[in-house]
């Protein structure tokens, strides 16, 4: 079966700095890969490429189309974007605000199936009870979840999310991480999300690929990936990799000792 998303060669320059490095990689449905790596390292620049807000240089196609022949409109029906930092999400209702997301769909009204997908997604999410409400009074949680709700009634079949759970303590990080995972296995979507936390990527996430300085340093199943080698080598940092039920769990330890330049993530 053809991958949903292929990128290959994918590179970026803001002016005369280059943020991204011939990165390649492909995206099955049913599949969410994390993007991981110390701060700075290009992916919310790699999120904003796929998203075509930024124009890379590569080859970058979904479901078999070039992305670069295809219109705004057009993109905004296979692809949703939830950035960092987009809680801000004013005085409208919660149904209000999630059906903002089928507006590439949208004609010269709302119709009954626009309605009925965004109560559909209200009702799968968990948030159907919220529907009245403003959603610039719900918690972080229940914001996060009002956001992926707008993703999903795009009907897009790409979800880019951009550290999803920075700003949610650990049971909605937990919930919003088993929420991606499920709706990606049961709605055959495909996701990438932009993510610090490395046991919640090794937990959640199909595969991970790891960026540092805009390049590749390696990518494939977190079990693979995750080993005190390459903790090392992104991160500047000793660290321990445990099993625990199956699932790489990492214990950073210190600074390494044989890197000058140590990352803070």
């Amino acid at each position: 079966m053809t991958p949903l998303l292929c990128a290959c060669g994918l590179s970026f320059s803001y002016r005369d700095r280059q943020v991204l490095a011939d990165v390649s990689f492909s995206l099955d449905r049913g599949e969410v890969l994390g993007l991981v790596g110390p701060n700075g390292s290009g992916k919310t620049t790699l999120l904003r490429c796929l998203d075509r807000i930024l124009d890379p240089e590569g080859d970058f196609r979904l479901d078999g189309r070039d992305l670069y022949s295809m219109s705004r409109p057009e993109i905004a029906r296979m692809i949703a974007y939830v950035p960092q930092n987009s809680g801000a999400l004013g005085s409208a209702t919660v149904f209000e605000t999630v059906l903002m997301g089928r507006r590439p769909h949208l004609r010269w009204s709302v119709s009954e199936e626009d309605k009925q997908k965004v109560s559909e997604a209200l009702s799968l999410l968990g948030i159907g009870d919220f529907a009245s409400r403003r959603a610039d009074r719900l918690s972080g949680g229940e914001r996060q979840r009002v956001l992926i709700a707008r993703a999903l009634v795009q009907d897009a079949r790409l979800i880019l999310l951009d550290e999803p759970t920075s700003a949610l303590d650990m049971r909605n990080q937990i919930e919003v991480m088993d929420l991606l995972r499920r709706l990606a296995e049961e709605h055959r979507l495909a996701v990438v999300a932009a993510i610090h936390d490395l046991n919640l990527a090794a937990r959640y996430c199909h595969r991970i690929m790891m960026l540092k300085e805009g390049r590749v340093l390696g990518q494939g199943a977190p079990s693979s990936l995750l080993t005190g080698g390459m903790m090392r080598a992104v991160y500047g940092i000793e660290a321990v990799v445990k099993d625990e039920m199956g699932v790489p769990y990492v214990v950073p330890l210190r600074p390494s000792e044989n890197d000058n330049l140590v990352e803070i993530v």
